[in-house]
């Protein structure tokens, strides 16, 4: 992944929005989802799934989630363990650009389920998003409401993603039963970001 010392964007491809998916019956088949089977993910349907949470929509450069003032505190990495075309490794999500840029190498889905309080089931999923925030990105103008406008904002992200995932006929789920420095230490967030939820994506075993 480094090149000169340089780590190198990885280009996304380009994300079409999917035809003929009623929102109510999207709304009706998602369901978390903790058995996976073992089959890989596309890097499209992967590029999908970011999209959702945090990409660009329009040419203001605003978000897929709604966010307080435009600020948008959160920070969305990728843990791929079994996605097509993409080594595995730990991923951060550039909206602006379109791409990922490596941060880890190596499978953590793993070290991450251990992490989340032992739930190996985590470790089943083709890949596991986790979303992060900088909390200063939003307290810096919002004062300590900012830390609640975070908060509404993951939940945003988390139910795109969830929707996203049963388009792709995915299915996710939510966790936030981890100890935040472990999930930190394993994903290499910066030191300024917080992990609020990961989001562990697959195929259904039946």
């Amino acid at each position: 992944m480094a090149k000169d010392g340089i780590m190198d964007l990885i280009r996304l491809p380009q994300t079409e929005p999917s035809p003929g998916q009623p929102l109510e019956r999207l709304l009706a088949q998602r369901r978390c989802e903790r058995k996976y089977a073992r089959r890989s993910v596309t890097l499209a349907n992967a590029t999908s799934l970011l999209w959702a949470a945090q990409g660009v929509s329009n040419a203001d450069d605003l978000r897929t989630a709604p966010s307080a003032g435009a600020l948008h505190p959160m920070e969305i990495y990728l843990a791929a363990g079994d996605v097509n075309e993409l080594l595995p490794g730990i991923y951060r999500y550039l909206p602006i650009d379109g791409a990922i840029r490596s941060v880890a190498e190596g499978d953590r889905r793993a070290a991450l389920a251990a992490g989340a309080l032992g739930q190996a089931w985590l470790g089943d999923a083709a890949l596991i998003l986790i979303i992060a925030a900088n909390y200063e990105h939003s307290t810096w103008k919002h004062g300590r409401r900012g830390i609640r406008y975070v908060h509404m904002e993951a939940g945003h992200v988390a139910q795109n993603v969830l929707l996203m995932a049963a388009t792709l006929d995915l299915r996710a789920a939510v966790v936030g039963a981890f100890d935040d420095k472990r999930v930190a230490s394993v994903t290499e967030l910066a030191g300024d970001q917080t992990p609020l939820y990961l989001l562990p994506v697959g195929y259904p075993r039946n």
